[in-house]
């Protein structure tokens, strides 16, 4: 009787252990693809993106100035938010517009800058999302989306 505790002990304590395995390199291998690790973006090579930081109110009406000759892009990016980054490095895996496209691409870092953000939804007429993707072109606003709807593709198809 004993001794088939003792078996069932070791077939349970594997179990755990197969469990904690399994957790361990399928789950947390789920979590680092969609939030990223580092160890992953040691090994990755980083494509240089053409961002432009949005710091400044003026900078808003030089993006109006711009939009009339080419498109403006600004992404707004929550620098507190799993999603949000989620969003970011596919948005930057994605993006294949080489330099001489006609597009502005502005980052703002909505929780240093909440003033700017405040100003673009009220200016451009903009309900505030985070992430979000808002695109000007003639001063107007053409094109916005948030959370997984933020594509390199649309973009691009906007531009091109």
């Amino acid at each position: 009787m004993f001794e088939k505790h003792q078996k069932f002990g070791e077939i349970f304590r594997s179990i755990n252990l197969l469990r904690f395995i399994f957790a361990e390199k399928y789950v947390m291998g789920i979590f680092n693809k969609l939030f990223g690790s580092e160890e992953k973006e040691g090994r990755k090579e980083k494509r240089e993106m053409p961002w432009i930081e949005l710091t400044s109110m003026e900078q808003l009406d030089g993006i109006e100035k711009i939009s009339e000759d080419k498109s403006v892009a600004i992404l707004k990016h929550s620098t507190r938010c799993g999603i949000s980054r989620m969003v970011l490095k596919m948005f930057e895996s994605d993006y294949n517009l080489d330099a001489s496209s006609p597009i502005e691409l502005y980052y703002l870092d909505l929780i240093a800058y909440r003033e700017i953000s405040n100003e673009i939804a009220e200016r451009f007429g903009v309900k505030h999302e985070s992430p979000q993707l808002i695109v000007i072109k003639n001063r107007e606003v053409v094109h916005h989306s948030s959370h997984q709807a933020i594509s390199a593709d649309k973009l691009k198809a906007l531009v091109g």
